[in-house]
């Protein structure tokens, strides 16, 4: 039986490693990665004025801490930024998936700073229903708190590498779900609350590197919904997992531009942050033996990151100067970098808001019919 088993096991490692996927992964992400560190490298040697930018404490209001909500908090670069963040004085909510695993990281946060003030929401990102039921929660903890309904900064961090394909509650792809089409409902849930804040608020969208492996994106319906992906004979989820951040990186840049065309006055912020090769438990879908020796791979090379250390250009994204805006931020101590010519298309970047908010109100829609 024993023997079985470990002869299943070297067969399913075998067939990732000879699949299309894992070679894109281990050649294309690695070409992304450098490509970003050379960017920086050429930046440092021939711009004359590096373009970097000094983080700024929060700013408060009479006694009222910042409340800054954070997704994909049960770990990782999640909950390295909500310790950090906690650090710095925000009041932190917390959203993940596992009750257990917010508890966990709640009681982390609070044994290693004890002014901290945190809160934790169960919410599954690819479940529209659930983004409106945490959105009303919030509401109601801020308002059963005594504190000023709004909210300072939100940060998208959220995000699954799905080696198999599986569906949503509303039938689209679970990691387009989970990755990008969440981050837009909630981000277009909490802008309310977002505006209504004193001083200046933020969204902070956690993208990657691997966008650059993106070319000639296509973006309809299916592909936003990655119903198209689900059709494909053998799942590409390595590129499913690039167009995530694509459309994060478009959905950053149009954001910016829309909120300007909506108010001046109350200034909403919007910048993306590229971590860059952190070790989370993102590939817990990868054969561990494969992950085991990338990483160990990745750190001869000096490329992989502890959270603690990751967070850097999540951090920079988030206390950076209140004007600054629709800013891609890679490589820790405020540096940035220009994105790829496919993330700063604006027809794509329109055509994925026209039909992202389509969906949205799709599923408004569908949320309000259910509730009646």
């Amino acid at each position: 039986m024993k023997t079985r088993m470990v002869m299943n096991e070297l067969k399913g490692i075998l067939h990732f490693i000879c699949s299309v996927q894992f070679w894109r992964m281990a050649v294309l992400w690695t070409l992304s990665v450098l490509t970003s560190y050379w960017q920086l490298f050429v930046q440092r040697l021939f711009s004359q004025k590096a373009c970097c930018f000094t983080r700024q404490l929060p700013p408060t209001t009479g006694r009222t801490r910042p409340v800054c909500v954070i997704t994909g908090a049960t770990s990782g670069l999640g909950a390295a930024a909500a310790y950090a963040l906690s650090k710095e004085g925000f009041s932190v909510v917390l959203a993940g998936r596992s009750s257990q695993l917010l508890s966990k990281t709640m009681i982390g946060i609070m044994s290693r700073n004890k002014d901290a003030h945190v809160k934790a929401f169960q919410v599954d990102l690819s479940s529209f229903q659930s983004i409106l039921k945490f959105r009303d929660s919030l509401q109601q903890w801020l308002l059963d708190s005594n504190m000023h309904v709004s909210i300072q900064l939100l940060i998208n961090n959220a995000g699954i590498l799905a080696t198999s394909p599986r569906l949503s509650s509303e039938g689209y792809d679970q990691m387009m779900s989970t990755n990008y089409v969440g981050a837009f409902f909630l981000s277009k849930l909490l802008l309310p609350l977002l505006r209504n804040s004193p001083v200046p608020s933020r969204i902070v969208n956690v993208t990657s590197f691997t966008h650059r492996n993106v070319f000639g994106a296509q973006i309809d319906n299916e592909t936003v919904t990655g119903k198209y992906f689900l059709r494909c004979k053998d799942y590409p989820f390595a590129h499913v997992y690039e167009f995530s951040k694509l459309c994060l990186l478009l959905f950053s840049y149009e954001l910016r531009r829309q909120l300007g065309l909506m108010d001046n006055f109350r200034h909403v912020s919007v910048n993306a942050a590229d971590p860059g090769v952190v070790k989370t438990n993102i590939m817990r879908e990868v054969p561990s033996s494969i992950s085991h020796v990338a990483f160990i791979v990745l750190k001869l090379f000096g490329l992989l990151q502890l959270p603690e250390n990751g967070i850097d250009s999540i951090l920079d994204a988030a206390l950076a100067p209140p004007e600054t805006s629709g800013v891609y931020f890679f490589g820790g101590k405020g540096r940035t970098l220009n994105s790829s010519a496919q993330s700063n298309n604006s027809r794509l970047a329109e055509e994925l808001w026209t039909i992202s908010c389509h969906l949205y109100e799709e599923n408004k829609l569908a949320c309000k019919d259910f509730s009646n």
